[in-house]
């Protein structure tokens, strides 16, 4: 007999081990004293049987049959295994169940435990084990004092705003759009979003009235794109993003974050898996289809956790960033890495630092930052535009890590930041340039930690003729600069290779492809674009690099790159050298290609923002631009068009929109004045019209269509009580109700196809499972089964008297689904029927949801065939769940189909028999029905 110490863990292993069993998807679900039998275990009444013999012969110990029906939690099973003991209970000789390794508490620490597969339980384990210490320090910009959260405080937000957002009737897997700046609202409502089941889409809040139309219509596509059902706007946003419901169709709910939170009690967060979808990252793309990065829990804690150990990430750390968090950058690699390694995150928004960019480096010697990340215009501005005045006791000694990514960077940037501010401690050796893109997260190279930058000077005509990245002599003026973006982060690999796909030499250039764990699974809704992504298990970048000792350069774009006479153009280091003159805004440059109609040939179009308004002044600035190109690339430009300020159209991040801006030029509006404000929303609102009416007519046609099903029920629903009250015998009802359902559904127009139902025409044994999709899964069943079965119906459904009496007139089996005596006694009588030759009807899931995906199987109905030697037959049933979906009865429209699989025979008559059978018809249905797999989706406990 175990010791009394060792009583409790060797429980644990017992239950482990009976779960792993049950749910094998989930091998790391958090088995605890407290964790839920039924919720977070998936232990079903027969299972409990099965644990109950599995305890009793583990530790030696009898205990009575009540307290299986009982007993929530292991807690309560360790009570009665402890009164047992004391009592002398024994147990009856059997075979031992088998153990297993008890899982370990986590101990109080910041190291996160490796096992945490979800951005739920990484927050649920903060909030538990560091409940106090500061998360995140919040600069509003309005005021100087900034806002602390802990962990147990964003926990507590963020569950008040997913009851809310559940209230609102969010379904789990919805997309919910985010239209917010940086602050406590937003945190909260994101992971408000995770918590009730959602999807969150960020999306950025409109900035400048004179391109709110523009602004308007870029979010329509990502929205419609995502099928977002409700958008969390900031309160000033919320008249304009009305607006987007008209052009929106899934488009349900617009709320402001002080509309969300809910003090629910009953709210219990949604159930999450590693593979379950975390985010959708919209890419910066211009124009066409949007493009809608999926990335999963296991991919954002992946390549979080591989950046977190190229750079040695941990607790002592403080990132500070005014980086938006609707960025790839700001989000995952700023809060949620702060996150996972209980960094202190200090945030401040985007406009803090653009109005006084002194204040992103006044808060890093503040705060004593450690880590920091901006692109490459950041630190140009800092070295441009910062007095020094503005540093004066200025110390950033502390800052050992400042990341440069998310858009080209240049030489010149980094030397003039570095030589700026080295006076004021920055090491030169903190400045880190990196790569990455939303198809791997957030990160792919970075350099080996404090080695400092590396320029690489190379041939210009040979990388523009031939592709080679060649060192140039030291004299050589001819020249084109790269910096490098380091190697790949561990567990991740990069190519290069030519437009057929054939890898590439060292400094080759060619397009980078990439592999490793974050890499996305595709653009959500957009096939074509992700079939373009992927070539042979690795993923093209879009972007053009080459490999020079270890280190990857990106040159281009291969979009932004323009092909002149035969050469390339890279359009980055003229829009740096025309920002640079004096009467241009610096940053505000566009250099891109343009075909010419007549010839076919590329023009080389230059776009710059400038305030000059005298036409001498104008004319004297295009001659200096075009000089300008001639001299650095050896080709004047086509066209140089000077513009006012505001007009070029950037990304979320600030990187110039150059496809966008070269499509405007094409239809000769680039730098033409904005429509005002008030026409703007009156366009949006007249184009929103044709939508809107349409969306009208197909509700109208959707209640039609209701109404006709309904009275078709109604006209058939007494002729089959009838046949059920005086038919004698069940064949007969059945033949008669069959006969109705199939009426029902031709009435209905429901197209309904059935294959595979030859293999249930035989006769002999069988036990019949189906996946459970909707109320109508029965209807389509008696319709379509060519022979009579009995339904196992859960017991609860003899408390209601009509259902009682129509399912025990077909020949239905009730099956008490709490009480593990009763369960049994039920079990016992199913073998018996099935011995005789009664063909039995389960669906295993036990019940269904809106949320597509097969839920996990209960062991009834594979106990009931491998004891009996019955067989199993698989039954996939596509389409049920939108015909009728659970908590409505509003029918729709839609294809159904019925697949009936091949018999699966028992290998045995015991547990482990059953087990199998649970397996392979599982698999089968999953296989067949192409939809998520949710045997993992239980909510795991709070950790022990």
């Amino acid at each position: 007999m175990a010791e009394p110490a060792d009583v409790p863990a060797r429980l644990l292993e017992i239950v482990a081990g009976l779960a792993r069993e049950l749910q094998p998807e989930r091998p790391g679900a958090a088995v605890h004293l407290d964790a839920d039998l039924d919720r977070d275990l998936g232990f079903d009444s027969l299972s409990r049987v099965e644990l109950l013999l599995r305890i009793e012969h583990g530790l030696e110990v009898r205990l009575p049959e009540q307290t299986f029906a009982t007993a929530q939690t292991p807690r309560d099973l360790l009570a009665a295994v402890e009164q047992a003991r004391s009592r002398g209970a024994r147990p009856p000789s059997a075979v031992p169940g088998q153990p297993a390794t008890a899982p370990v508490s986590p101990p109080e620490a910041a190291v996160l435990p490796a096992a945490l597969g979800t951005l739920h339980e990484v927050l649920a384990w903060r909030a538990t084990h560091q409940p106090t210490r500061p998360h995140v320090v919040l600069y509003d910009g309005a005021t100087d004092a900034p806002e602390i959260l802990t962990f147990a405080a964003l926990e507590a937000g963020a569950r008040s705003r997913a009851a809310g957002l559940a209230q609102r009737g969010l379904e789990p897997g919805d997309a919910v759009a985010l239209m917010l700046p940086t602050g406590r609202a937003y945190l909260e409502s994101f992971f408000g979003v995770l918590l009730a089941g959602g999807v969150p889409v960020p999306v950025y809040p409109p900035w400048r009235p004179s391109q709110l139309e523009d602004h308007l219509r870029r979010h329509v596509k990502i929205l419609d794109n995502a099928r977002v059902r409700a958008l969390v706007a900031m309160p000033e946003a919320k008249p304009l993003a009305r607006l987007l419901r008209d052009h929106v169709e899934t488009l349900r709910t617009v709320a402001a974050p002080d509309d969300l939170p809910a003090a629910d009690g009953s709210f219990r967060p949604a159930a999450a898996h590693p593979e379950q979808i975390a985010l959708l990252q919209y890419t910066s793309g211009s124009t066409g289809q949007p493009k809608g990065v999926i990335l999963s829990h296991a991919d954002l804690l992946a390549n979080i956790r591989a950046m977190g150990e190229r750079v040695r990430a941990d607790a002592g750390d403080v990132f500070v960033s005014w980086l938006p968090l609707y960025h790839d950058m700001g989000l995952i690699g700023a809060w949620l890495g702060s996150l996972c390694y209980a960094m202190t995150a200090v945030l401040m928004p985007p406009t803090a630092f653009l109005a006084r960019p002194a204040r992103w480096l006044r808060t890093i010697h503040e705060h004593r930052g450690t880590l920091s990340a901006a692109p490459n215009f950041a630190y140009q501005l800092c070295a441009d535009k910062i007095t020094d005045a503005d540093l004066e006791g200025l110390d950033l000694g502390c800052w050992r890590l400042a990341v440069n990514g998310a858009e080209p960077v240049s030489p010149h940037t980094i030397e003039r930041f570095t030589e700026r501010f080295q006076r004021y401690g920055f090491d030169s050796r903190a400045m880190t340039p990196v790569y990455g893109l939303a198809e791997c997260a957030v990160g792919l190279t970075f350099p080996p930690l404090g080695r400092g930058p590396r320029t690489d000077r190379i041939r210009r005509a040979a990388l523009e003729r031939e592709g080679r990245a060649l060192p140039a002599p030291a004299g050589d003026t001819d020249v084109v600069e790269f910096v490098a973006c380091g190697h790949p982060l561990s567990g991740y690999e990069v190519r290069i290779v030519d437009p057929a796909g054939r890898e590439l030499g060292e400094r080759q250039e060619g397009r980078l492809e990439f592999r490793g764990p974050s890499a996305t699974r595709g653009y959500i809704g957009n096939p074509r674009a992700t079939a373009a992504l992927f070539h042979d298990g690795w993923l093209d970048s879009g972007d053009l690099a080459y490999v020079g000792e270890g280190d990857v350069f990106i040159t281009s774009r291969v979009k932004d790159l323009i092909i002149r006479a035969g050469r390339n153009i890279y359009p980055y280091e003229l829009e740096e050298a025309v920002g640079e003159l004096p009467a241009v805004r610096k940053g505000c440059v566009a250099v891109f290609g343009s075909t010419d109609r007549r010839s076919g040939a590329e023009r080389l179009i230059v776009v710059a923002e400038t305030r000059l308004t005298d036409d001498a002044e104008r004319e004297e600035l295009t001659q200096r631009i075009g000089g300008l190109a001639s001299d650095l690339l050896r080709s004047p430009p086509d066209h140089v068009l000077l513009v006012p300020p505001h007009t070029l159209l950037k990304t979320s991040s600030g990187k110039i929109r150059r496809a966008a801006c070269r499509e405007l030029y094409e239809q000769g509006r680039l730098g033409q004045p904005a429509p005002a404000v008030p026409w703007q929303i009156a366009r949006v609102w007249l184009a929103g019209l044709g939508p809107r009416l349409r969306r009208r007519g197909h509700a109208l046609r959707d209640v039609g269509y209701a109404a006709v099903v309904h009275a078709a029920f109604a006209i058939l629903l007494p002729p089959t009580l009838l046949a059920v009250a005086l038919l004698p015998r069940p064949t007969s009802r059945w033949r008669a109700v069959s006969r109705l359902a199939r009426t029902l559904l031709g009435w209905s127009r429901i197209p309904l196809r059935v294959e595979g139902e030859h293999r249930l025409t035989a006769g002999g044994q069988r036990v019949v499972v189906a996946n459970h999709a909707s109320y109508a899964d029965g209807l389509i069943l008696l319709a379509t089964l060519p022979r009579p079965v009995a339904f196992v119906a859960k017991a609860e459904l003899q408390s209601r008297p009509l259902a009682r009496w129509f399912l025990r007139r077909l020949g239905a089996r009730f099956v008490e689904r709490f009480d593990p005596r009763q369960g049994s006694a039920d079990l016992r009588n199913l073998v018996d029927d099935a011995r005789r030759g009664v063909t039995l009807l389960f669906f295993p899931e036990g019940t269904f949801t809106r949320a597509p995906g097969l839920r996990p199987f209960h062991m009834g109905a594979f106990l009931t065939a491998a004891e009996s030697g019955a067989p199993v037959i698989p039954i996939a049933l596509r389409g049920t769940r939108s015909l009728l979906r659970s908590d409505h009865w509003f029918p729709r429209r839609g294809p159904v189909t019925v697949i009936v699989g091949e018999a699966l025979h028992p290998a045995g008559g015991d547990w482990h028999a059953a087990l199998e059978l649970r397996d392979r018809a599982r698999q089968w249905i999953l296989g067949t029905l192409a939809e998520p797999d949710l045997a993992g989706e239980r909510p795991a406990g709070p950790p022990g």
